[in-house]
C-alpha cells in the first residue's frame, strides 16, 4: 500500500471512472477493489496516519476536505443590502407576554380576589412592556434631531402666499 500517494480517488481498473480509493467496491461499476472491508479500512487507516493533514478524510471522499473556519455572516449587512429593517434587540417582547400569560391566568376562575391581584399584575406588565417597547425603543431606534424651525415673524402675520406653500 503507498501510504505516500496523496489521492483519494482512482480510475476503476474495470470501468476506468473514478471511484474513492478505499471503498471496497467500485462506486460505479461494483468492482471490487480490496479483497475484503478489513483490508480497505486497515489500509486507509495507515494512509491518514503517514500524514496529519488527511486527519479530515473520510474513505468515501474524492478529494481531501477544505478545512476552513466558520463563515462569518453579517446578518444587519446583509438585511441592510437586502432592503429588510431589523429592529434592536430588546426584552420588551419578553414582558408583553408575561403580562398576556398573567391576564389569560386572571381568567381562569380562581377566587375573586386572587384574579384581580393577578389581572392587575398582568395589565401592568403588559402595559410596561408595550411602552418600554414602542415608547423607549423607538426613541432610542429614531433618535429626534434638531431641526431648525422657521416661524413667521413675531410683530405680524405671515401672508397668505407663504400658508398656501406650507400646506402643499
Amino acid at each position: 500500500m503507498d501510504t505516500g500517494n496523496p489521492a483519494l480517488a482512482v480510475d476503476c481498473p474495470h470501468c476506468g471512472l473514478i471511484t474513492p480509493r478505499f471503498l471496497q467496491y467500485c462506486r460505479n461499476c461494483g468492482f471490487s477493489l480490496w479483497p475484503t472491508p478489513t483490508m480497505a479500512s486497515a489500509a486507509f487507516q495507515a494512509w491518514k496516519e503517514a500524514d496529519p493533514a488527511r486527519r479530515d478524510a473520510r474513505p468515501y471522499d474524492l478529494e481531501l476536505p477544505v478545512v476552513a473556519g466558520p463563515e462569518e455572516v453579517d446578518f444587519e449587512e446583509r438585511a441592510h443590502h437586502l432592503g429588510i429593517h431589523l429592529f434592536p434587540p430588546s426584552s420588551y417582547p419578553f414582558l408583553i407576554c408575561l403580562g398576556i400569560f398573567l391576564l389569560a391566568l386572571a381568567a381562569i376562575p380562581f377566587g375573586a380576589p386572587v384574579r384581580w391581584v393577578v389581572g392587575v399584575v398582568g395589565m401592568v406588565i403588559f402595559l410596561i412592556g408595550v411602552f418600554g417597547w414602542v415608547v423607549l425603543e423607538d426613541v432610542r431606534m429614531y433618535p429626534q434631531e434638531d431641526i431648525p424651525v422657521e416661524r413667521a415673524p413675531s410683530g405680524g402675520q405671515a401672508s397668505s402666499v407663504n400658508h398656501e406653500e406650507e400646506r402643499h
